[in-house]
């Protein structure tokens, strides 16, 4: 059985947005999110607890405490909302994950941005393409700021994919975004764009981003790890874009 336990009670929130950093192509929403933890220093708020998560425990460099592998940030003072994951969420839990996380933001009255790379291969100066996909209210929050839709038919797979649907199924406004990514390691420049051309607008927030490409080798070298992990994983592990194509 999932659930979500809140650990700062005290925390009050007024209609927030929850971005989404699950691991994926590029690594593109988790970058960005732990960008702005760190950039907001985001007070731990609640753990997610779900079948088919691992059981383990994080600990921080400096600290003896241990926290659950997927957790919740919050900054009350931006009405902001930031899950973090540093496992993939299996194929066999993605939909009672995704029934979770859903139940809980709709009676948080939470909005949520969920992210996802579209696996691209990039030449050295060339910009990341954003686009927005959306459930119910969700496609004019794009609009309002200027989020192209996607130039071709596609699919998001994945526990991203999975939170989608479920927002879809239950009626729930969300908004997807969806950033060309590099397909084999990190992306600390699509996530770059994934934070000022998508999570600021939206989410009514002002973050710096040059650290995220400053320090694009030094990311690099800490996530190749997960980087290796999510390449040998189950492809529905990873949340990532797709075109859908008639003609292969």
């Amino acid at each position: 059985m999932a659930s979500v336990t809140v650990h700062a009670e005290g925390l009050e929130l007024d209609d927030p947005t929850l971005v989404e950093g699950l691991p994926g192509v590029g690594l593109v929403g988790k970058l960005a999110t732990d960008h702005l933890i760190e950039a907001f220093d985001m007070t731990y708020y609640a753990s997610l607890a779900c079948e088919g998560l691992p059981r383990i425990s994080v600990y921080e460099e400096g600290s003896p405490e241990l926290r659950p592998p997927v957790r919740i940030y919050a900054d009350p003072g931006r009405d902001l909302l930031a899950l973090q994951s540093d496992v993939p969420v299996s194929a066999a839990a993605a939909s009672e994950f995704a029934s979770c996380v859903t139940e809980w933001l709709a009676d948080n009255d939470a909005t949520p941005i969920y992210m996802s790379g579209l696996p691209h291969q990039k030449e050295a100066s060339e910009i990341p393409s954003l686009y927005g996909v959306a459930t119910g209210s969700g496609g004019e929050r794009l609009d309002d700021h200027g989020i192209d839709s996607p130039v071709e038919r596609g699919a998001v797979s994945g526990p991203t994919g999975a939170l989608l649907h479920e927002a879809s199924a239950t009626g729930l406004d969300a908004v997807g975004l969806i950033v060309e990514s590099d397909p084999q390691f990190p992306d600390p420049e699509a996530a770059r764009i994934l934070v000022e051309h998508g999570i600021a607008p939206l989410a009514g927030v002002e973050v710096a981003t040059g650290d995220l490409v400053e320090r694009a080798e030094e990311i690099s070298e800490q996530k190749e790890q997960l980087a290796q992990r999510m390449g040998e994983a189950d492809p529905e592990e990873s949340s990532q874009a797709q075109p859908l194509r008639m003609f292969q």
